[in-house]
């Protein structure tokens, strides 16, 4: 008979006979929650009406988009540095960032707004030359571009793939089937790699197959994300971490955009509430 208030969970049972140990993966323990940004108080700001005007005609603006219409877009490039640090303020900085292009030179960051980002061009010594605001799902410059020189399929020949290449091949028809009837808007298919048996040369040779795009996507939301495209039209390679930096999901997603990447239309409108809220402190 057992004893009353016995222990459960790791640690609590004894060792096993060979000394092999429970290995409990840790999944994501914490999820990125709005928190309104730190603002100056209204008499500190008085002489940067320039900045509340822009950021009040943004409000406008987001006031009347509706989903599906192009993004809205608004240069903040002609603000002197001090109106410009107010709206660095207001905007914050949220839980996704984009590396676009490869060189560095475009800076891409969700605000705390979901949905309100901020697009930076800087040239070889580091300064902003453009500096805009877009309110949308996702920048368009993600949305059009990342895969304007992308391969519209992917190789399926399996003449010298190499030792260890054993269930990656068929991925790549499945892949080419896919894209084959695929437009933008269609529903994501996904392709758990987790789930399926891979050795590590069945990765690299998708890694191979598929190429490497232009745009890396850091997601914070829950746990880490990163979102790379390949060079393969459509096709993104999405890895999830835990807080230990472990891989606990790897998959290859067919779709425009990941939508772990993008703003819902209802977070755009919560967006819009509270910019409101933040701009009524400075009436």
């Amino acid at each position: 008979m057992s004893s009353a208030g016995a222990l459960s969970g790791p640690g609590s049972q004894p060792a096993e006979v060979d000394g092999a140990e429970l290995d409990i993966l840790q999944l994501p323990s914490g999820m990125d929650t709005y928190e309104q940004p730190i603002l100056p108080e209204p008499e500190d700001v008085t002489h940067l009406n320039a900045a509340i005007r822009r950021l009040e005609y943004l409000l406008a603006r987001m006031d009347t988009w509706q989903p599906g219409e192009p993004n809205i877009e608004l240069s903040v490039s002609d603000l002197d540095p001090a109106n410009r640090d107010l709206v660095d303020q207001v905007l914050g900085e949220g839980e996704v960032s984009i590396l676009f292009g490869g060189d560095g030179h475009i800076r891409i960051q969700e605000g705390v707004l979901c949905g309100v980002w901020r697009i930076q061009h800087m040239n070889s010594a580091g300064q902003v030359t453009q500096d805009h605001i877009e309110v949308g799902p996702i920048p368009s410059l993600v949305q059009h571009t990342t895969f304007a020189k992308a391969q519209a399929r992917v190789d399926e020949s399996i003449e010298n793939v190499g030792d260890g290449v054993i269930n990656s091949p068929p991925l790549l028809a499945e892949i080419n089937e896919v894209l084959e009837d695929f437009t933008p808007g269609d529903m994501t298919h996904t392709i758990n790699l987790t789930l399926l048996p891979q050795t590590e040369q069945d990765l690299m040779f998708l890694d191979q197959r598929l190429g490497l795009g232009n745009t890396t996507i850091l997601s914070r939301g829950y746990g880490n994300c990163r979102i790379t495209s390949t060079n393969t039209r459509n096709v993104w390679w999405v890895r999830y971490f835990n807080s230990q930096d472990k891989n606990i999901l790897n998959s290859l997603e067919i779709c425009t955009t990941p939508d772990s990447a993008s703003a819902a239309p209802e977070d755009i409108a919560d967006s819009t509430i509270r910019l409101r809220e933040i701009l009524e402190i400075y009436q």
